[in-house]
């Protein structure tokens, strides 16, 4: 096994180890116009998903 191999292994490993996923499901051309949004935020997908999410569950207790 070569060195990127064996990097993109222990990338794995340390990926599986350190986090969780969830996978979301959207309509056709929604993926398109998420990426793009996010863009113009300068967020990654993830990042502004996972920013939304925060906001949203911190505002919960302001109800």
């Amino acid at each position: 096994m070569g060195y990127i191999e064996s990097q993109r292994a222990a990338t794995a490993r340390y990926n599986k180890k350190t986090y969780d996923r969830i996978e979301i499901v959207v309509k056709k051309g929604r993926k398109a116009e998420i990426t793009a949004f996010a863009q113009r935020q300068n967020k990654s997908v993830n990042r502004l998903i996972v920013d939304l999410l925060d906001e949203a569950m911190k505002n919960e207790g302001d109800a």
